[in-house]
């Protein structure tokens, strides 16, 4: 019997999504699927502050206030639910030092350094074109001042 893909009929709940994934019971993953697990950690790596803090954490491990620096303006609550999921999806290592004040260090799994690497290409060629990217922001924002109506 062949194993279904991940679809909105696969997917019963989210706690049923999560035991299939876990089992294997999904053998093809397809993000495009509604209740298919991976467009989850696909939020969690691409959504703003997850691609910053593996971003920044592509550089090495980090202290949470080091990181919380590192990535401005994000709140403490949103690094650490942000931390924690990815985290769970196996990207990011958490490492607690026994010490007074406590030490908690950040760092990538072998599978967060895969995702930062792509990442970060992606970052360099988004830098690398951004005198393009305002110059065509600047002409779609003259054309649209010129339309009637506007």
């Amino acid at each position: 019997m062949q194993t279904p893909p991940c679809s909105e009929a696969a997917d019963a709940t989210a706690a049923a999504a999560t035991a299939e994934a876990s089992s294997d019971a999904c053998a093809t993953f397809d993000v495009f699927a509604r209740g298919c697990p991976s467009r989850e950690t696909l939020e969690h790596v691409t959504g703003r502050w997850g691609s910053l803090t593996v971003g920044a954490l592509r550089e090495g491990p980090w202290r949470f206030n080091e990181l919380r620096r590192r990535v401005d303006g994000v709140s403490e609550k949103m690094l650490s639910q942000t931390l924690h999921a990815l985290e769970r999806d196996g990207i990011v290592h958490r490492e607690a030092q026994p010490t007074n004040p406590p030490r908690v260090d950040y760092e990538l799994t072998p599978f967060g350094v895969e995702i930062a690497h792509r990442l970060v290409a992606l970052i360099t060629v988004l830098e690398t074109a951004m005198p393009e990217v305002l110059d065509n922001r600047a002409a779609y924002d003259a054309a649209r001042a010129m339309r009637p109506g506007r």
